[in-house]
């Protein structure tokens, strides 16, 4: 398997690549692709940026890439995982009974991946696996049969099955972990985690705080968890987490956790930190429902900045990812990747921001 490498030409010549005109003109690789495709969504900075590297790189994009192969089938396949339905615990008329079936978060991403694919006249074949289901992998090597390339959501698989699978077909990675056969593209969890936390342990001075996880094998959730856990740590701060705490991504799973707490009798912390916005949603629900008031009792952010935390009663503090890039994103890495182009990186991290509002126990958004 062929490792990246700086100059990140085409296999076997030194050519510049749509990689290079990002770097040179410091946006995403989606965004040189609308500017070359003349999307009508793209700001004119980030155009004069994108065509000026073109200019300078001496770049030519390359319209015969997709007939290097004449069995190419132009689709890309896209696998998404979600709870096993029912949830347990809801009754018929709970709020959240239905919201399974919801994936704003999923379907933001899919909308970047369909717009770019649009933009390069592919088509898309998009599945759900049960997180439950035992046979993952035979599910996405029949999907790998129909396409040139593969996006997975989460973890879908273990390494090693993703490594046999990648050296079949192209595979990019969304909230994974990337690996010598497989681009993994991620927001900043880290980076975003860290400046929530200090938020809440420094700038309002909690001394307890919970996390609501999202799945267990989760790397985006465990990433989370850990900057969470250490932010903590280094305030000594109490925290919160295990498998009492474990969520599931969805509205029900954060109302779960929180019924089951309050069940339990154990005591909450000042803050709940949720592995992401849907989950919040969930855990703001459940404690409004026991009497809870939040932020003046208990504070609640999550992660994401769906539209929904924006309209909230108690608008929801959070950190903003670009979710419709890390699809975009995803797509032009894949598409590169079937037109035999070495991508210069294996782990392409995009940005987040902290964004301020009222549940976190602040009064007006900043």
């Amino acid at each position: 398997m062929v490792q990246a490498r700086e100059d990140s030409g085409r296999l076997g010549t030194g050519a510049p690549t749509i990689y290079d005109v990002a770097r040179v003109a410091g946006v995403s690789i989606a965004s040189v692709s609308r500017v070359l495709n003349e999307a009508r969504n793209t700001r004119p900075d980030t155009r004069d940026k994108v065509l000026q590297a073109v200019a300078e790189l001496g770049f030519a994009p390359d319209g015969a890439a997709r007939a290097l192969s004449a069995r190419l089938k132009e689709v890309v396949g896209v696998i998404e995982r979600r709870p096993s339905p029912p949830l347990t615990g809801l009754e018929d008329d709970d709020v959240f009974a239905d919201e399974a079936e919801s994936l704003q978060f999923h379907d933001m991403i899919n909308r970047g991946i369909e717009m770019s694919a649009q933009m390069r006249g592919f088509d898309l074949l998009i599945r759900s696996v049960d997180i439950a289901d035992h046979q993952a992998d035979y599910r996405t090597l029949a999907l790998a049969r129909k396409s040139d390339g593969l996006i997975l959501h989460d973890r879908l698989l273990d390494d090693d099955p993703l490594v046999r699978l990648a050296g079949q077909i192209p595979i990019v990675t969304l909230a994974g972990v990337a690996t010598p056969a497989t681009v993994n593209v991620r927001s900043d969890n880290a980076s975003g985690m860290g400046e929530l936390a200090r938020h809440l342990l420094r700038d309002h001075g909690y001394r307890s705080i919970g996390y609501v996880s999202g799945y267990a094998d989760s790397p985006d959730s465990r990433a989370r968890h850990d900057t969470l856990a250490a932010e903590a740590a280094a305030t000594g701060a109490s925290f919160a987490s295990g498998p009492d705490w474990q969520g599931n991504y969805y509205a029900a799973g954060g109302a779960q956790v929180i019924d089951r707490l309050l069940a339990a009798g154990t005591a909450l912390p000042r803050a709940i930190v949720c592995a992401n916005d849907q989950t919040a949603l969930g855990v703001m629900g459940a404690l409004r429902r026991h009497g809870i008031d939040v932020p003046t009792r208990v504070a609640v952010t999550g992660f994401d900045d769906i539209a929904m935390a924006r309209h909230l009663r108690c608008q929801l503090t959070t950190v903003r990812q670009q979710i419709r890039e890390l699809g975009a994103t995803a797509f032009e890495v894949v598409y590169s990747m079937i037109s035999h182009v070495v991508p210069p990186e294996r782990d392409i991290v995009l940005p987040t921001r902290l964004v301020i509002r009222e549940s976190c126990g602040c009064g007006t958004e900043v």
